[in-house]
This record gives C-alpha cells, sequence and structure tokens, in this order.
C-alpha cells in the first residue's frame, strides 16, 4: 500500500475552519403526534455541514428520521470548530436537552468532558468507543463495512489501482482502509490501494487535490472515502473525468442514473439512534456500546449505478453474503 505524498498528518482532532460564529444552529419539531416523548429533545453537532451531500448530511437525516419515529424535538448546530465542540454541547446541555448526537469519533473527548459536568444528560457517539453511566457509542462494523467497499472496488476496477481518503487517522478509519484492501485484493491480486488523510472533514478543496493527485499519478479509477466533506472533493474531482468511480457511505448516495457513485455502503444510523431514544425513554442509559452489521440490518449494499453490470451486482451480492455469514476472508 502506498500513501500518496498529498496526506497530511496532524496530532489533533478534526475541526473546522470557520469560527463559532460562522456556525449556524436550527432546531425543527421531530414530530407532530402527542406522543408520552414529545417532551424530550435531541441536539447533532456537527463540524462539517447538514448539506455535504455525504457524511454529514447522511448523519442529519438519521437524526431527523429516529426523531421522528419517537416524536422527538431536534436541533442541530453545524460547521463548528473542534476548539467549540464542547461549548455548543453545553448550550445545549444547559437548554435542557436530554439526548446529545455527536456523530464521530474525533469528537469523543469532548463529549467526556462535558458528560462529567452533566450527569443527568446523555450522550450518544457515533464510531465512539466510551462508555459511561451517560455515555452510549454506536459502532457500526468497520470491518465488514472495509469489506464491502473492497469486494466492489476489487470487481469494478480496470486499472488495478484503487484509492481510499481518510480524514484523521482514527481507529475506525484505519479498520476500514485495513479491511477495504483486503477484501480488494482477495477478489484480485494484483490491485494496488493508495491512500491519503487529509488532516480534516470538513476541506472539500483538499478531497478534490488528493483525488486528482490519486489519479494523474496512480492512475486510480476508484475510490473510497472515510472522511465528509473532504469525500465530496474528491467526487467533483472524479465527475470530470472518464471511466471514475466512487463507493459512498453512510447513507445510499446513489442512483441507477449515476454516473460516479456505482453503489454505497449504507449505514441505518437512524436505528442505533432510535435505540438510544429509546434507552433515554427506558432510563436504562449508558455504560454500553450498541453494534451494527449486516446481521442486525444496519449494514446493507445501496443502489447500483447501471454501470455496474448484472454479473457484477450478483457477484458483489454473494460476497456480501459471506461477509456477513464470516465466510469471506476464509
Amino acid at each position: 500500500m502506498m500513501v500518496a505524498a498529498l496526506a497530511v498528518t496532524m496530532a489533533a482532532g478534526c475541526g473546522s475552519s470557520s469560527s463559532s460564529s460562522d456556525s449556524s444552529k436550527s432546531s425543527d419539531s421531530g414530530s407532530s403526534s402527542k406522543s408520552s416523548s414529545s417532551s424530550y429533545k435531541v441536539a447533532m453537532v456537527l463540524d462539517s455541514s447538514v448539506s455535504d451531500g455525504g457524511w454529514g448530511a447522511s448523519c442529519y437525516q438519521a437524526m431527523l428520521d429516529a426523531a421522528k419515529d419517537k416524536g422527538w424535538e431536534n436541533a442541530y448546530t453545524d460547521n463548528v470548530a473542534q476548539s467549540d465542540y464542547a461549548t455548543v454541547m453545553n448550550d445545549y446541555c444547559d437548554q435542557g436537552y436530554n439526548l446529545i448526537f455527536a456523530p464521530g469519533n474525533q469528537y469523543q473527548d469532548a463529549v467526556k468532558q462535558v458528560a462529567a459536568d452533566y450527569p443527568d444528560i446523555d450522550f450518544c457517539i457515533l464510531n465512539g468507543t466510551a462508555e459511561d453511566k451517560n455515555i452510549t457509542s454506536v459502532l457500526p462494523d468497520a470491518k465488514e463495512i472495509g469489506y464491502m467497499a473492497g469486494a466492489l472496488a476489487g470487481l469494478m476496477s480496470k486499472t488495478n489501482s484503487i484509492g481510499f481518503i481518510g480524514g484523521m487517522e482514527l481507529d475506525t478509519t484505519k479498520q476500514k482502509l485495513q479491511y477495504y484492501t483486503e477484501a480488494a485484493q482477495k477478489i484480485n491480486p494484483s490491485i494496488k490501494v493508495q491512500s491519503a488523510y487529509a488532516g480534516s472533514f470538513d476541506d472539500a478543496a483538499k478531497g478534490k487535490e488528493i483525488a486528482g493527485s490519486m489519479v494523474s499519478t496512480y492512475d486510480v479509477d476508484v475510490m473510497f472515502g472515510d472522511a465528509s466533506a473532504v469525500d465530496a472533493g474528491a467526487r467533483e474531482a472524479l465527475s470530470g473525468m472518464d471511466s471514475r468511480y466512487d463507493i459512498g457511505q453512510p447513507g445510499d448516495l446513489g442512483s441507477a442514473n449515476d454516473k460516479l457513485i456505482i453503489c454505497s455502503v449504507v449505514t441505518d444510523n437512524a436505528a442505533l439512534v432510535k435505540q438510544c431514544m429509546e434507552d433515554v425513554e427506558n432510563k436504562s442509559y449508558g455504560s454500553k456500546t450498541i453494534k451494527g452489521d449486516l446481521s442486525n440490518g444496519c449494514l446493507k449494499a445501496g443502489t447500483f449505478s447501471s454501470l455496474v453490470s448484472k454479473d457484477i451486482q450478483d457477484k458483489y451480492l454473494e460476497y456480501v453474503d459471506q461477509i456477513k455469514a464470516g465466510t469471506f476472508a476464509q
């Protein structure tokens, strides 16, 4: 595996280039129903944008869907700088929100800090590893996600060169890269994987730069990213090129007519957030990790583009079944 020269290594967690004054804040009613849970409120803190067309948008939609199902009010603040994570969380706690949703491991330190100061407020960390009496982590299976993306990349690559862009060197991102590589090379031993870290989750221009460099230098023709708005920049670079494809996550980002996103690895983050909400209501919150994978329906393959032939679709879904059964790597 080769690391692109454009990779930027940073010791600190990710953050937005915008200041807190540039962040946007909004709140909406989760449902108009008068259910017993209508007095509950959930808020999301996000370092990218809820309209980034990728990670941020998908996580925001997950919160909206869960809130609607449970009849909760909801709010969000996006484009939050790393230095302001705790401040924004504090504000929501002071406003009496019952659950703070932090959609990424990069928020974990801020969550632990604020959770200690607000023991009666509950916190949900997506891709987190922290557990405490008022902290639950929800963890989609990074191994299965990596395998699913890698298997499709291995089937679709014509140049035997595929790419991966991470935002920061988080454990879950490194695991996705590891299993993406293993799966692609199991399908096609000639595959080479180019990888880079942007040092950010919100720098779309860096994603565009890295993707362009990978294509021009290594002839990468399939890309998979774990970098939120950075992924949107990578897709922008690929969209102007012939026979270059992207695999989306965590939402179903493509369509049958899509000429760039050939399929997505879809995580049902709404189901995971909804389970956290139910634990809040049942007063059984915290000190655990809720896992999502193929076996419980929290992972699935998304919509195939017409660029993926029926033969490749069928072969890919066979591999997905093997990943679910735990026999793929045998």
